[in-house]
């Protein structure tokens, strides 16, 4: 069993080369087969880093979910791992993924990492109480706290919806509360985005997401979350 990774990037220079340090230990335990960079047209050292640290990379339209679905396109690897590019997992990571890859009937679920922010503010821990209460209670996690699941999985589920917000609710809905497991380890998330709405963030998230499951344009949530 081996992992195919991808990490979708848009000038993700500042942060690719945290979240591709902990994916080493997996490459050489014989886990990582390869890692896909994804990118949507940057224009910043993203490339050059990528080829350095010897990613495969995959150019495709912009927008999260177009790149993963690209990236997928590219995997070798019977299992996949999507990360976003912020985000850097724990220690640890690689025995959970194989425990959880071990598990009989193991390609029939998925699984995601607990969330973790990288600096430990009030605020900070407020917003990583609330979206750990959202993955463990509805199984609806965020897309900062990654994705394992199996290529077969994957493929019977259609990918990733090729649309321009709430694609990670979208899939994690389709897997099914049963299926989605949280494993034992932190994906580690910069907190920098979430500086601008601070504890306004969980209810602003839960706001776009209940408009989603009542019917919302997924083009006019992407609109109102960058408003």
């Amino acid at each position: 069993m081996m992992i195919s990774v991808v990490i979708p990037t848009l000038n993700a220079a500042a942060h690719l080369p945290r979240a591709l340090a902990p994916l080493v230990s997996g490459a050489h335990e014989g886990l990582v087969k390869q890692v896909i960079v994804a990118d949507g047209g940057s224009t910043d050292e993203t490339l050059e880093i990528a080829d350095a640290a010897g990613c495969d990379i995959v150019v495709s339209e912009p927008g999260r979910a177009k790149q993963m679905r690209a990236g997928a396109l590219a995997s070798r690897a019977n299992w996949l791992l999507f990360l976003h590019a912020d985000t850097a997992l724990g220690s640890g990571w690689v025995s959970e993924a194989e425990r959880h890859m071990s598990l009989p009937q193991a390609r029939k679920r998925a699984a995601t990492f607990r969330l973790a922010l990288d600096e430990d503010s009030a605020v900070a821990r407020r917003i990583v109480f609330w979206a750990r209460l959202r993955a463990r209670v509805m199984k609806l996690p965020y897309g900062d706290q990654g994705l394992l699941i199996s290529r077969l999985l994957y493929d019977a589920l259609g990918g990733y919806p090729d649309q321009p917000a709430m694609a990670d609710v979208e899939i994690a809905r389709r897997i099914g509360r049963k299926r989605l497991a949280i494993l034992n380890t932190e994906a580690f998330s910069s907190a920098e985005k979430y500086h601008r709405d601070g504890d306004m963030h969980a209810l602003r998230n839960m706001g776009l997401m209940a408009r989603y499951f009542l019917g919302a344009d997924p083009v006019e949530l992407a609109k109102a979350s960058r408003s």
